[in-house]
């Protein structure tokens, strides 16, 4: 990023696009039947900070119109194509008690510990509604956001892969607030589909309750700069969340009503 970036923001705001980021495997889940809260300070595997991750040649950075948030660990802060995370800035992360689709203790098991106890009691309650919810990625640090944006520039092309991916930095999943969710009835595939399926409506109508809102609205892509997500959920706080929900706007909608953000169209 460059050392022109600006670093002041009234309030942090934070955005990211999420990755279709899912290596399928094929193993059997060990469903969690219980509501346990696993607590530990920050895995040694994640990084304590910034490494060089490798960037595809040509790949431009993006504009200086760019700021860097001043209080990345604020549970409204907005990232997204003019407002991004510091590359050093890793939250306290835990690993909430939740079905995944894959067996493996990787860094996107992982979120920050109010998002982590919300998410436990949404999956709990949707299991009570024979909703089965998986949890497919949530931590993602600044290093491998890096590396996953220059492997869809390099696949699909800057403009197309600046639709559904983000610049590091940019990537909600950096603040330890958000969780990408699937289902077995979608292959454990994040698509826009999923909003179509039982899981889907059932998140979009209730993930609210427990502080989360559906980040990337249908409609709203001009606001959030990337396309319709429903799996994508983001700890917002219940109060927030219930006030997006019942309106359906955006959290830059939600922050420029408090008069904590002014909206910039974006390109998409």
């Amino acid at each position: 990023m460059r050392n022109k970036i600006a670093s002041a923001l009234m309030i942090t705001i934070a955005l990211t696009g999420c990755q279709k980021e899912l290596h399928l495997n094929s193993s059997k889940l060990n469903l969690a039947n219980n509501n346990n809260f696993i607590k530990q300070d920050i895995p040694t595997f994640l990084e304590t900070k910034p490494i060089e991750a490798p960037i595809i040649p040509g790949i431009p950075e993006p504009p200086d119109t760019v700021q860097v948030v001043s209080n990345p660990s604020d549970v409204l802060v907005v990232v997204n194509k003019t407002n991004i995370l510091p590359a050093d800035y890793i939250p306290k992360l835990v690993k909430p008690d939740i079905p995944f689709y894959f067996s493996d203790d990787l860094p996107k098991r992982y979120l920050r510990p109010v998002a982590a106890k919300a998410v436990q009691d949404l999956f709990l309650e949707a299991k009570k509604a024979d909703i089965h919810l998986l949890g497919a990625s949530g931590y993602r640090s600044y290093n491998r956001q890096k590396s996953l944006f220059s492997n869809y520039v390099n696949s699909y092309g800057l403009e197309e892969a600046n639709k559904f991916s983000a610049y590091p930095g940019q990537s909600e999943h950096q603040t330890g607030l958000t969780l990408d969710v699937t289902s077995r009835g979608m292959n454990y595939k994040l698509e826009e589909e999923f909003g179509s399926t039982p899981e889907g409506k059932w998140l979009a109508n209730n993930s609210y309750k427990y502080g989360f809102i559906i980040r990337y609205l249908k409609g709203k892509e001009n606001i959030t700069g990337y396309t319709y997500e429903p799996w994508h959920i983001r700890y917002v706080g219940i109060d927030a969340a219930k006030e997006m929900h019942n309106k359906q706007i955006t959290l830059e909608e939600y922050l420029q009503s408090k008069n904590l953000y002014v909206i910039r169209i974006q390109d998409i």
